[in-house]
């Protein structure tokens, strides 16, 4: 099993409890590893996939397992059960919890039952037991039993100073943790590769699919996240593979891979269905290739992710207007929100154990805080990270150009910012789809570095890739 030294996650867990007390918190903090999800029935599951906050403190990727730690006296319990002969005939010899504790540096050990009865105690002496807002059915239903709390009142009971903890460890990423999405990219860019030399006209976009997640599994990964490869590039996040190429389309290959220690990758590359950009789709990618060039070079320490989405929307909205799609002034276009006619999202998002890190923590929290508030137009309120940058933070840049005749035709009905938008233009090109291009960026002591192996990303280099 692929595992940090024990001391990584000693000191993690120590730095934990360290930020816990002198927040003022006591009592326990209880992290719940995942359990087998059924797919059909209970013994035919899904494949398993751990917390990403109890694999970021323990590293242990097996079921049924969770982590007890004492704020108070500084003790970690790992709990959980022992397989017996009924289930060692179907698996064949495990380790014991003891022994998986000691893979994470952790002294002591229990069943699940004793965790019911010693959080029970805590709650009957009056101790504080915090907990992350749980997002996963199996992990509710637990939690309320544990607790006594009904499924209504977990969110609201999450403790947020624990929360809020959890984000400032893992937001900043270690050299080990580096190592491991850098790994994760590596297999990446087998996977596109080999996308790009696969979409030819008659193929079916759910054969490249496969042979994608095939090639991971070949290097014993998983991918990151469903894939999103798709001749409807207008539609962000599209995992319908169902078309037959016809030559002559662009596709949108959205697909990353994980490291064995469960850091993912994420990068997007647009294909030319043949090999070849031609007219307006060799403008619009070498638009949209402009822009994710300046946005990756304002990546710094102190900047504000939000800048570097602005940035990125003025860039697009210039070029925009340059091919007759837009008018007016840059800046006002995208501070109204003009631009989301054909970006109707953000520029990026924190990376690391999750392909959206920490989402399940709160967007809020994780991407904005510090006098960051969410914008409520359309596609700035899609933005996902907008919080001063610092070093350590993995991020993704992955601008595009969207071509969405369902918005468009709302937009154009409703008169909204005709005084920016052609849309005898947008109607033109209504089947065009859609252009991103992304990359995963680490912000550095004094700027930023680009993770990962070159992935074929100029016009040029994405043609002769796909020329094999």
């Amino acid at each position: 099993m692929s595992m940090f030294p024990a001391a990584t996650y000693q000191q993690r867990r120590a730095a934990l409890l360290a930020r816990l007390r002198d927040a003022g918190a006591r009592g326990l903090v209880l992290l719940p590893g995942h359990v087998d999800s059924p797919m059909n029935y209970r013994d035919n599951a899904y494949d398993f996939r751990q917390d990403s906050s109890f694999l970021y403190f323990c590293g242990l990727q097996q079921p049924e397992l969770a982590l007890l730690v004492d704020i108070d006296g500084g003790d970690a319990t790992l709990h959980g059960d022992d397989i017996g002969i009924d289930h060692l005939v179907w698996t064949g010899p495990l380790p014991s919890v003891a022994e998986r504790a000691a893979q994470s540096g952790i002294a002591s050990t229990a069943t699940r039952a004793q965790l019911a009865a010693t959080l029970a105690a805590a709650r009957a002496a009056g101790r504080p037991v915090h907990f992350l807002k749980p997002f996963r059915g199996e992990s509710r239903l637990a939690l309320s039993a544990w607790l006594g709390l009904a499924d209504a009142q977990l969110d609201d009971a999450a403790s947020r100073v624990l929360t809020l903890a959890v984000i400032a460890l893992r937001a900043v990423k270690s050299t080990s943790e580096i190592a491991e999405i850098e790994n994760a990219l590596h297999v990446t860019r087998d996977l596109h590769h080999l996308a790009m030399r696969m979409s030819r006209a008659g193929v079916v976009e759910q054969e490249i699919v496969g042979a994608m997640e095939g090639l991971a599994l070949k290097h014993g990964r998983r991918l990151a996240y469903p894939s999103i490869f798709t001749s409807r590039g207008e539609i962000l996040h599209n995992h319908d593979h169902s078309v037959k190429l016809k030559g002559g389309e662009l596709i949108v290959n959205d697909t990353g891979a994980n490291s064995a220690l469960g850091y993912a990758s994420d990068i997007t590359r647009t294909i030319p269905v043949g090999g070849r950009f031609d007219g307006l789709q060799a403008e619009l990618y070498d638009l949209v290739l402009d822009a994710q060039t300046q946005a990756i070079a304002a990546v710094a320490p102190g900047v504000p992710y939000r800048d570097v989405h602005e940035l990125a929307c003025r860039v697009m909205v210039e070029g925009m207007k340059s091919l007759g799609f837009m008018h007016g002034d840059a800046a006002e276009a995208v501070q109204e929100g003009a631009h989301a006619i054909f970006f109707q999202c953000g520029t990026g998002h924190m990376m690391g154990l999750d392909v959206h890190d920490m989402e399940g923590l709160g967007e809020d929290d994780v991407g904005y805080g510090e006098g960051f508030v969410r914008s409520a137009l359309f596609g700035h309120k899609s933005l996902r990270l907008a919080r001063a940058l610092r070093p350590g933070f993995v991020v993704t840049i992955e601008p595009g150009v969207y071509i969405n005749r369902w918005l468009t035709e709302r937009w154009k009905a409703e008169g909204r910012h005709a005084g920016f938008i052609d849309y005898a233009m947008f109607d033109k090109h209504a089947d065009f789809g859609g252009i991103r291009i992304e990359d995963d960026i680490l912000v550095t002591a004094d700027g930023r570095r680009e993770l990962g192996p070159h992935i074929a990303r100029s016009r040029a280099d994405v043609e002769a890739a796909c020329a094999g």
